[in-house]
Parts: structure tokens; C-alpha cells; sequence
């Protein structure tokens, strides 16, 4: 089983592989690729406390990673975390990596004082749902997207 790591501001080149990753199994290699963050850009997000890359690594290739969000609550006095993206190189899929990155990522959202993980999942993903479906509770909900009409 790969390890499991929580990277902080000195890990930006395990950062970018994990850039790569995701590019790479979402098949949205530009996206993720083509107007990467500087160095100090990821240096800051990755020492903040809003922010959350967990990978999973084989030696010094990134197998798995998520990257998720603290979300401060206004209601009450606490916060959810927010999946934005999981991803598992084709190679180690069914393997247990995404469900171990999903429990590392529990302890450190209840140790932050987080009630809740949440993620989003398309519904042709039928591994990802089988996945989320396995570990919580299955809400349908609808998601919009409004443009700010920034580039």
C-alpha cells in the first residue's frame, strides 16, 4: 500500500506531480498543466489552513491525491471539508488508495474540528459513486456554475 502524505509549503514539486495526476485521469491534461501555479503561489496555498492535498506515494511517484477545502461555517462555530478533486493512477485503481486517502483526510478534518466531508461525484462515475456510496451518505442535489466572466 502506498504512503499516505499531507503536504505542506515545502512540497510544492510533489504538489506539481500531483498537478500532473489529476491532468492526467481526468484527461484534462491543460487544464491542470498549461497556466500552473508559481512556486510562492503554492508555497502559500499549501500553508494554509483552507486548503488540503493528501497524496498517496510509491517511493517518489504520487499514486493517488486528493485536494479538498476547508469551509468555515457561519451558523455554528465549525467547518466542513470540501473533496474537489480525488484521483488514482489507473495502475493502483481497486486497490484500497482512494478509500485510504479518504480516511487519512477524516482523522485530519476531525482533529481540524470539521463535522462533515463532502464531495461531488458525475453520475456516469459509476466507480466514484460505488466509492462515496461505500463511505457516506448519498445526497442528489443539483450543481450550477456561474461565471464571473473572468479568463
Amino acid at each position: 500500500m502506498p504512503v499516505i502524505q499531507l503536504l505542506g509549503p515545502r512540497d510544492t514539486s510533489i504538489m506539481e506531480r500531483l498537478l500532473t495526476l489529476f491532468g492526467e485521469a481526468f484527461e484534462e491534461v491543460d487544464t491542470y498543466g498549461a497556466h500552473r501555479p508559481s512556486d510562492a503561489y503554492l508555497t502559500r496555498l499549501l500553508g494554509s489552513d483552507t486548503f488540503l492535498a493528501l497524496v498517496a506515494l510509491k517511493g517518489e511517484t504520487v499514486v493517488g491525491g486528493i485536494a479538498a477545502y476547508v469551509l468555515q461555517k457561519f451558523e455554528q462555530e465549525r467547518s466542513e471539508v470540501y473533496i474537489y478533486d480525488l484521483a488514482v493512477s489507473a495502475a493502483y485503481r481497486r486497490q484500497g488508495v482512494a478509500t485510504a486517502l479518504i480516511m487519512e483526510l477524516k482523522q485530519i478534518a476531525r482533529a481540524r474540528g470539521a463535522f462533515v466531508i463532502y464531495v461531488q461525484a458525475d453520475l456516469v462515475d459509476l466507480p466514484a459513486i460505488a466509492l462515496y456510496s461505500k463511505l457516506g451518505i448519498r445526497e442528489d442535489v443539483l450543481h450550477f456554475d456561474i461565471a464571473t466572466n473572468l479568463p
